[in-house]
């Protein structure tokens, strides 16, 4: 795998004249060992925008595998990913080629190209869950993507911990909603962008995300977010050795309101940057299949007094986990179109047309 990793290394300086925004710094060894202040950290950042930095995470040897695992798929010939491609049907796991996906309400093909490995088939391996995948994801299921894929979830699972203290949930509430006995939509992503994308080029359009929580290992700008009471795009900025972490749309859910799952979108790198392919990594959790997604009002008399609070709003979708998964992954493709309202379904809980 050595003679692609340059390919995914930064080679040039993220820009210092573009508009970021800067997030909390969540410190996950700080976190594991109980730390109350740092706890209080991780509530600030998820009630605000729902968008942390993470540091001491200690996956960066996975991290660099994954990348080299990705880049020896992706540069895979064309004809070679499409046996791998995920279809039309709502299911995320496997090849999508760029121009798939819908990136605005125009109908506007996307410009990127990515790897989704599902949870269930790499920790089942060689057993098939879901699908099949190229031999340059088999030859290094035990090596890369299992280690990978192992110290996200024990991750998850302290952060899990965490948010149910802080939303007053019995102690294993959250991890019962991710059983692994269960099939999920948690899964790795491989991303690859082209390069000499105009900066307001759309890689792939604003959305929140479907899950629960996303830890994205990104080393090139590109990622934007807009937070609330902005008007102007704000570009993340990428830090060595932190994940940009944030919540999806479940979280949202979960706690009647109290969490925050923000827009976010990928555009053209900036500055010199724009030069080169834009290469990224995302670990993305989602509820057990069978998990319903609404407010868990009856664990939690602190999510129960939040729903209670906001009347207008709705926190019961009447749709599992798996079914609220595969229903915005089909309403991302562009062959199952049928207009704006198709776009605007796949974006999730909190877009509004103007955006």
């Amino acid at each position: 795998m050595s003679a692609l990793i340059d390919e995914t290394r930064v080679r040039a300086p993220f820009p210092d004249d573009v508009p970021t925004h800067p997030l909390v710094v969540i410190d996950y060894a700080l976190l594991k060992a109980g730390d109350e202040n740092e706890a209080q950290n991780l509530w600030k950042a998820s009630t605000e925008i729902g968008f942390w930095y993470m540091k001491n995470h200690g996956v960066e040897k996975e991290v660099d595998l994954m990348y080299q695992m990705g880049a020896e798929t992706i540069n895979l010939p064309l004809d070679e990913k499409l046996k791998f491609d995920q279809g039309d049907s709502g299911m995320s796991f496997g090849y999508k080629a760029a121009g798939a996906w819908g990136s605005d309400a125009a109908g506007t093909p996307d410009s990127i190209e990515f790897l989704n490995i599902s949870q269930d088939d790499a920790l089942a391996y060689p057993k098939v869950v879901h699908r099949t995948y190229p031999e340059t994801v088999n030859n290094h299921m035990d090596d890369t993507i299992k280690p990978f894929m192992n110290k996200s979830i024990e991750i998850h699972n302290t952060l899990l911990e965490v948010f149910d203290k802080l939303l007053g949930f019995p102690v294993g509430t959250l991890k019962e909603c991710h059983r692994l006995d269960q099939t999920s939509g948690t899964e790795t992503r491989n991303i690859r962008n082209p390069p000499n994308m105009k900066v307001e080029q759309i890689g792939l359009g604003a959305h929140t995300d479907f899950g629960t929580m996303t830890f994205l290992h990104n080393r090139q700008g590109g990622l934007q977010v807009l937070p609330p009471g902005y008007e102007e795009w704000q570009y993340i900025k990428p830090y060595p050795g932190h994940a940009v972490c944030n919540l999806g749309d479940a979280m949202v859910l979960f706690s009647g309101g109290l969490l925050h799952s923000n827009l976010h979108r990928v555009i053209g790198p900036p500055g010199e940057q724009a030069a080169f392919p834009r290469w990224s990594l995302a670990w993305l959790s989602r509820p057990s299949d069978p998990v319903n997604l609404r407010a868990l009002v009856d664990k939690s008399d602190k999510v129960a007094e939040a729903v209670k609070s906001k009347p207008g709003q709705s926190f019961e979708t009447g749709s599992t986990a798996g079914e609220w998964f595969a229903r915005r992954v089909k309403n991302a493709r562009l062959s199952n179109r049928k207009g704006p309202e198709t776009y605007y379904a796949f974006r999730g809980t909190e877009h509004s047309t103007k955006t």
